[in-house]
């Protein structure tokens, strides 16, 4: 769950983009597990979504490291993109 003051905003969106691409599986990212599938390799894709918090983030990835990625996403996510104490600043 995206606990994100403010959603998935410029922040927290380039940080889960650059962590995708170190990987060199293909990583999508949904609101729900049915989709609409969004590249989470691409910037303007991510931010594009506008996902508010309290949002379930749904990841999927295809290619050789998939299991790893999907998990460190998730790892992300789940620490709060490390903004910590940066969390409901305006």
């Amino acid at each position: 769950m995206l606990t994100h003051a403010v959603g998935l905003h410029a922040r927290p969106s380039v940080k889960l983009t650059k962590l995708a691409k170190t990987f060199g599986a293909s990583i999508e990212f949904g609101l729900s597990g049915s989709g609409p599938w969004i590249d989470a390799k691409s910037i303007v894709k991510v931010m594009a979504t506008k996902v508010p918090q309290n949002s379930t983030l749904h990841f999927r990835a295809t290619g050789q490291d998939a299991g790893a990625a999907v998990q460190a996403l998730i790892d992300l996510v789940e620490r709060d993109f490390d903004e910590g104490a940066m969390n409901g600043e305006a």
